[in-house]
């Protein structure tokens, strides 16, 4: 359990000044509500109406949501592979080199195919 108390601890101090944040953002913050305030934030534009069953997103939206899915993964996988990259030996660094080599396979396949050209 002592391994365990600094994560605790900060995580209950993590915990604490979001609480805290919020309860005290809350009783302090300025409290005059106009409609441009309780708008939605458009980066000053003007909102559209959109149709009853959503509106159309386009390909490149999704694109781009799996490609940051890909290489966040990949960025999981490489952390614990370069903290215990001693213990690994040669057999460690080679199965990374394939795991990068598979990756940047996909990223110069969607790189070919415009998938990274935001119009």
């Amino acid at each position: 359990m002592n391994a365990y108390a600094p994560i605790l601890v900060l995580g209950a101090l993590g915990a604490g000044f979001a609480i805290f944040s919020v309860v005290m953002a809350t009783l302090i913050g300025p409290k005059r509500y106009n409609r441009a305030k309780l708008e939605a934030y458009e980066c000053g534009i003007e909102p559209t109406p959109t149709p009853a069953g959503g509106g159309r997103f386009p390909i490149k939206y999704y694109l781009t949501a799996m490609l940051f899915i890909i290489f966040d993964i990949e960025i999981v996988f490489l952390y614990p592979w370069a903290v215990s990259f001693d213990a690994l030996g040669l057999f460690g660094l080679v199965e990374m080199l394939l795991f990068v080599l598979t990756v940047f396979v996909a990223y110069a396949y969607v790189w070919r195919r415009g998938g990274l050209d935001w119009d």
